[in-house]
């Protein structure tokens, strides 16, 4: 399986170039769309999924013309967004019934087997009867990959899919798409470096509409060794710091010290006295 867009290009009537010229190749497996907020994820994955059309280019899914038909296209998709309403007053078990039926499956028996298969890998099935509307933010989440999943997709296209998952939701989730990606072409966008390296097995930055590296977590991770440093600092120090180095983040420690991440391969950086620095992927 093999999804191929050429020369994408997305303008919004306000002006804003959300997709710029961009081409890119995604094969079977998890595929990794970084980037921060506003740096056109959600515009490309909304144009990948029919829900917008872009002003040119081309998207190919195997031999889906996606652009000219996209109902082929949709039957085999799986779609999360970053957020979803749902019906009142339905539970999560009707809801899906009803999702399913919509999604072509005719047999009652059938969508009974379904729904309650997406249930329990989603871990939603004690909770079936209760009404979505009242679901926590984490569960709808959930309910959201449960609904993608009813029609055994060929294509899944998940927005900031951990947004609002505690810790073991969080895991969870990835286990499933990791399992799912497989057999499937996954894409997967998100702003959180570890989901990423912890999933994929390619990836693309992409900002201002652009993509500005495709490679792999792993070549990508080689490729900042020697130049993505920590260090200890006083607070004081920050300020010195960010004058004469790039630094990325910074965080408190417990003794109110600072813990800061610096873009640098500039020696007097590694020699200073501030305590020795920790190569820090």
């Amino acid at each position: 399986m093999k999804l191929t867009i050429n020369n994408l290009t997305k303008t919004y009537k306000n002006g804003v170039k959300a997709i710029d010229d961009l081409s890119l190749e995604i094969g079977t497996g998890m595929f990794g769309l970084l980037g921060p907020n506003g740096a056109g994820k959600s515009s490309l994955m909304r144009t990948i999924a029919t829900l917008q059309s872009p002003d040119s280019g081309s998207i190919m899914f195997n031999d889906i013309d996606v652009l000219k038909d996209q109902m082929s296209l949709r039957k085999i998709l799986g779609y999360l967004p970053q957020s979803f309403g749902v019906y009142p007053k339905m539970s999560a078990e009707d809801l899906l019934d009803y999702f399913a039926s919509l999604k072509g499956v005719s047999s009652k028996t059938d969508r009974e087997k379904l729904v309650k298969e997406v249930l329990e890998i989603t871990n939603l099935y004690d909770v079936r009867k209760k009404h979505v509307a009242g679901y926590s933010g984490g569960m709808k989440q959930r309910f959201g990959i449960a609904q993608l999943l009813l029609n055994n997709p060929k294509l899944i296209v998940v927005d900031e899919p951990t947004a609002g998952l505690d810790p073991a939701e969080r895991n969870r989730f990835l286990n499933v798409l990791r399992e799912v990606g497989t057999n499937c072409t996954v894409i997967f966008s998100t702003h959180i470096v570890d989901d990423v390296k912890e999933l994929c097995n390619e990836m693309a930055i992409l900002n201002g509409g652009r993509i500005l590296k495709h490679i792999t977590p792993i070549e990508a991770t080689k490729g900042i060794e020697g130049v993505i440093w920590t260090k200890i600092i006083e607070r004081d120090d920050l300020e010195t710091m960010e004058a004469n180095y790039n630094v990325l983040s910074s965080n408190y420690n417990q003794d109110n010290t600072l813990n800061i991440r610096v873009y640098s391969n500039h020696l007097a950086f590694r020699e200073s006295k501030i305590p020795s620095p920790k190569l820090s992927y």
